[in-house]
């Protein structure tokens, strides 16, 4: 099956309101858009990323959910999950976001883009949705998606393909990242071969947790 994309999304200005939350609003509601949208160096034009703490900047400039994954959900609670459910902007198909490289290059319409890192869900996301255990239960299934850095700017459109031009040999998923990241903390060293490629922002506290784990320096985690 060729990769591609089902659905290119961003949250426009209508933002989720957060009554007595810091901040008060959040961009995880994104909608689909027709033709073709602007990949900029940190996101989509027309897409707002309001807590750029945790989310945005350019390790986390876009962000990719399979309809594979989708379709779990879908089935586990009972409900349509349309794109852009999951906070994502593109919704693909045809890809293991789960089993994608960290440093991997796709090709997505006439932009180049790097996966990351996974996405580590939060509260929002639970009061998006609706339920209020989701973040345990998203944890525990591990399928997070892809965060993506832009290299290279471009526009993309549904039904656009995917194409993976370069995967590096490392063999760090961005599974095996959330996992490191969340229930199996005792993996965190097996991140550092893929640190660099990880967001800027993430990777000197990454650095300091790989260096205690295995006793090197924090430089020599950074490499």
């Amino acid at each position: 099956m060729t990769a591609r994309l089902v659905a290119v999304c961003v949250s426009g200005s209508d933002l989720l309101p957060l009554p007595g939350r810091r901040p008060d609003r959040s961009g995880i509601d994104k909608r689909p858009v027709d033709g073709r949208v602007a990949v900029a160096e940190l996101g989509l034009d027309g897409d707002i990323q309001v807590n750029r703490k945790y989310h945005g900047g350019e390790g986390q400039a876009v962000y990719a959910y399979a309809q594979e994954d989708a379709d779990h959900w879908a089935a586990e609670l009972g409900r349509d999950l349309p794109p852009g459910r999951f906070g994502e902007n593109l919704r693909t198909a045809g890809l293991d976001l789960t089993g994608a490289v960290i440093g991997e290059r796709w090709r997505v319409g006439t932009a180049l883009v790097e996966v990351t890192a996974p996405r580590i869900p939060c509260a929002n996301f639970a009061r998006f949705w609706g339920v209020p255990d989701l973040v345990k239960r998203f944890t525990a299934h591990g399928a997070t998606g892809a965060y993506l850095r832009v290299l290279e700017t471009g526009d993309v459109g549904a039904g656009d393909e995917v194409t993976v031009v370069e995967q590096p040999a490392h063999g760090v998923t961005t599974g095996l990242a959330f996992r490191a990241l969340t229930t199996q903390r005792y993996r965190i060293a097996q991140l550092a071969p893929a640190l660099a490629a990880m967001p800027v922002k993430d990777q000197p506290k990454l650095a300091e947790r790989i260096a205690r784990a295995t006793g090197r320096s924090e430089a020599a985690a950074l490499g």
